[in-house]
């Protein structure tokens, strides 16, 4: 039987001093030998022993800089050969990026590609004892720029060599992204020792036939050693009870064995029915002998088809799951950290289980981080989340000449066959914006010929697919019309990047167009203000403070914060107030983007935020900042992509009510719509009966005497069934007459204690209004930096209530609650913070 042992002791690290050994490096690191962890990185080793500063704190960033042009090696010890075994190996399962290998002072190989992995023969070299093993790194930036000498510039959209090396392009920084350029032994590095022959290559494709039958049919590559060669073996697949066993005949290298489930129970996306996942085993024995390897993952039963047909609207992009068509609501995932080594299993799953309460079913694993940990996918298999994958190429034009050619070859094969016994994988995407960079972005004079993708997206990644795993669909790249027939993104055709709305254009354009999925459209906002305090040393905070604007990293991005908030409210007068009305005016725009487009399905076919989480501290497009912590746009994401969404859209001039049912069950509902004065008079009201289908959308017009506004600087409505909302005013905040916001507030314990109660376990904080308070919100991180609530902003009306069930606050405190809530009209429209002087009572 083959043993694996881990290498995760007795490493070192030391500078490779010499003439790329940058100024910047601390005079005592050369010859330190410095502590290591594997799986780890560079930079996490150096802070781990002291000599570097975090660089997600201030701007020490730039301090660290010099890490990622400098050498370096890691070291450590091999046993010795056990010699009851054939073959030893050493297996590394990522080098991150650029390495040469030795043991016993003997050159096993080079690696160039963190996105693979590597093996290598150890089997002479461990039989006479313990031996040492260093691996040593060249710096990223000194194989990319030699790569860019040698093929030629291409055009990038950031002026860092990334499209010229197989590694994490956004580890040369983004706009969210620092530039900390990593080095080291990044997964798990092993030794596996084995006689006979062991299990290669694993492809299990799963199917399900027409009569429901589960088919997993599993293509095996062997490898073999000398005596190997010529003796027969025996392949045992199971999946769950069944299983099926062939012979191997000697000298064979490869085989398939076919596994039928009858009945085999579906996995669904979530929101649409279970997930139930199957073990699957694949057993590698002698002809009569014992076991030599073995093969363990979990499969689900499942169809995916992508309908791309022509309709009299273009042409649709809609992912069916067993038949059924999704409304995707999905998100966007980038690297968790900027050094992946430090993303957990327990991290994964705390930050995907986010994800699913927020009622997301697609997470997109965007093409400038990494293929992520089997961890990743483990978790969305049980969650219900459907990932959109992907291959690694970003915003630049891709080198198509060897040795980069053979890498993504290998690299693409390697992570298809990795990841394709995943049930909840369900579309292989080429690129991330690169064919609408060729398209739209002036590539095509400056390449003059040169290569620059379209052979990957176009022709290489699209064979890989369909000779590795035929049973998903593959995309060529996002955004993609399908063809060169339309541009890339043509919101008419296939998928469509929405990015004139934030740079360009205010979020109110997002209901000028009808894409047929959006596959990116986002708004910025600031992170939670604990995550500013923990990272920047600086006092007071401002929006244009010198550490603010380190860690913004978009172009013109506080430009563009400020831009976005001036059709809507008056110039904020202080930080606080900054701070509230962007993460506000984030949960706003995301809002009016995806209220809009679902009332659309299923013409529009889903929607995938720009973006789920972040890597650091920083101003970005996320829901969850980067210490892990909600705005308020992921809140508002659990009412967006509920499977019940009540809206009010304008179609064609007239008002309507949208019912959004993506529930399977009817939706027979009577809505109560109000139109109401700022001081809380009902004007009119009207009840409109509402009946969505499962899986459809419902429009009603509203009647007249609600939909006529007599002064709509003085009105607005309410819409209200079954415990849903919809609020709509027709002009900006800043025009309406806000009376100023009046309200109770008043703290206890879950169990309805009073005062400071709750100490440990969850408080409740409950506001009550005494007239309207439009979008309230309790900032919980003001109440402590461990302190997170259950919902975001809400719009009260005279009267009545909500409560807020806060979890790790220490001290519940009713003054502090009061400081820590916000809202539009606190001081009539001026000072979101006037709610903490006075206005509201305990």
């Amino acid at each position: 039987m083959k043993v694996r042992t881990p290498l995760s002791q007795g490493w070192t690290l030391r500078l490779n001093t010499g003439r790329h050994t940058p100024e910047q490096a601390p005079g005592g690191l050369a010859g330190a030998v410095v502590p290591a962890r594997v799986p780890g990185c560079v930079h996490t080793d150096l802070m781990a022993a002291g000599w570097l500063a975090d660089p997600y704190l201030d701007r020490n960033e730039d301090e660290v800089a010099w890490v990622g042009r400098a050498d370096w090696t890691y070291t450590t010890e091999l046993p010795r050969r056990h010699t009851g075994f054939e073959r030893a190996e050493l297996v590394f399962d990522g080098l991150d990026t650029v390495a040469a290998v030795h043991v016993g002072g003997r050159l096993l190989g080079r690696t160039r590609n963190m996105h693979r992995s590597y093996r290598f023969d150890v089997t002479e070299l461990l039989a006479d004892g313990p031996a040492p093993l260093d691996v040593a790194f060249t710096s990223a930036y000194t194989e990319a720029e030699a790569m860019r000498a040698a093929l030629g510039e291409r055009p990038n959209s950031y002026p860092e060599p990334f499209n010229h090396i197989r590694k994490m392009a956004c580890s040369f920084g983004w706009d969210w992204g620092p530039t900390l350029v990593t080095a080291g032994v990044w997964r798990e590095a092993r030794i596996e020792q084995w006689s006979t022959a062991r299990l290669g290559a694993v492809r299990p494709r799963v199917t399900v036939a027409a009569d429901g039958t589960g088919v997993a049919e599993i293509a095996v590559d062997l490898d073999r050693t000398a005596t190997g060669r010529d003796r027969a073996l025996r392949l045992v697949a199971a999946v769950g009870d069944a299983s099926a066993e062939i012979a191997v005949a000697p000298g064979e290298h490869t085989a398939t064995v076919t596994v039928r489930v009858p009945d085999a129970e579906r996995w669904w996306p979530r929101g649409y029915g279970d997930q139930p996942l199957y073990g699957c085993t694949v057993v590698l024995s002698e002809s009569g002998g014992g076991v030599l390897d073995t093969w363990e993952r979990r499969v689900g039963f499942r169809t995916i088809e992508l309908d791309t047909s022509a309709d009299a609207h273009g042409s649709a992009f809609t992912l069916v799951v067993n038949g059924t068509p999704v409304f995707a609501r999905g998100v966007n995932w980038i690297p968790d950290d900027a050094f992946p080594s430090r993303v957990t299993a327990d991290r994964y799953r705390t930050r995907l289980t986010q994800a699913a309460e927020a009622g997301v079913d697609l997470v997109r694993v965007w093409g400038g981080g990494i293929y992520e940990d089997r961890a990743f996918y483990d978790v969305c298999d049980e969650l219900g989340l459907m990932v959109w994958q992907d291959f690694l190429f970003a915003c630049a034009a891709y080198p198509e000449e060897q040795p980069l050619r053979s890498e993504v070859e290998a690299e693409a094969r390697e992570n298809v066959t990795r990841l394709m016994c995943h049930p909840s994988l369900v579309l292989w995407n080429g690129n991330n914006e690169n064919l609408w960079g060729f398209a739209d972005w002036d590539w095509e004079p400056g390449l003059a010929g040169d290569s620059w993708g379209e052979g990957y997206y176009l022709g290489l990644l699209p064979r890989v697919v369909a000779q590795t795993d035929p049973t998903r669909p593959y995309w060529a790249g996002s955004p993609w019309s399908g063809s060169w027939d339309h541009p890339p993104n043509d919101p008419g055709h296939g998928t469509a990047h929405s990015w004139e709305v934030w740079n360009r254009r205010d979020y109110g354009d997002y209901l000028t167009t009808v894409p047929r999925f959006v596959a990116e459209f986002g708004w910025q906002a600031p992170p939670a203000l604990a995550t500013l305090r923990r990272a920047l040393t600086e006092r007071p905070l401002t929006a244009d403070s010198p550490g603010m604007l380190h860690h913004q990293k978009a172009e013109d991005g506080n430009g563009k914060l400020n831009r976005g908030l001036a059709p809507h409210f008056a110039p904020p007068a202080d930080f606080d107030t900054w701070h509230y009305l962007t993460q506000l005016n984030q949960a706003r725009a995301v809002a009016a983007g995806v209220e809009h487009w679902r009332s659309h399905w299923p013409r529009c076919a889903g929607t995938v935020l720009w973006q789920l989480n972040d890597c650091w501290p920083v101003t970005s497009w996320a829901a969850i900042d980067g210490d892990g912590r909600p705005k308020p746009l992921y809140h508002e994401l659990r009412r967006l992509y509920a499977d019940r969404l009540l809206t009010i859209q304008d179609r064609d001039g007239d008002l309507v009510l949208a019912g959004c049912n993506q529930s399977a069950a009817t939706w027979d509902t009577t809505v109560t719509v109000r139109r109401i004065a700022a001081d809380g008079t009902v004007l009119a009201a009207a009840e409109v009966a509402l009946k969505a289908a499962g899986r459809a959308v419902a429009l009603e017009r509203l009647p007249e005497r609600v939909a006529r506004f007599g002064d709509d600087r003085e009105e607005f409505l309410v819409a209200d069934a079954e415990g849903l909302r919809a609020v709509h005013f027709a002009c900006p905040d800043r025009e309406f007459a806000h009376p100023a916001a009046e309200y109770d507030v008043r703290v206890h314990g879950a169990g309805g204690g009073d005062g400071g109660a709750g100490g440990t376990g969850a408080a409740l904080v409950t506001v009550t209004a005494r007239g309207l308070v439009r979008d309230l919100l309790l900032q919980a991180d003001r109440l402590d930096p461990g302190a997170v609530t259950d919902h975001g902003r809400v719009t009260l009306l005279p009267g009545e209530s909500t409560t807020w069930r806060v979890t790790g606050w220490p001290a519940p405190d009713a003054r502090a609650a009061r400081a820590a809530l916000f809202c539009v009209n606190a001081g009539a429209g001026t000072d979101p913070r006037a709610a903490a002087g006075g206005t509201g009572r305990e």
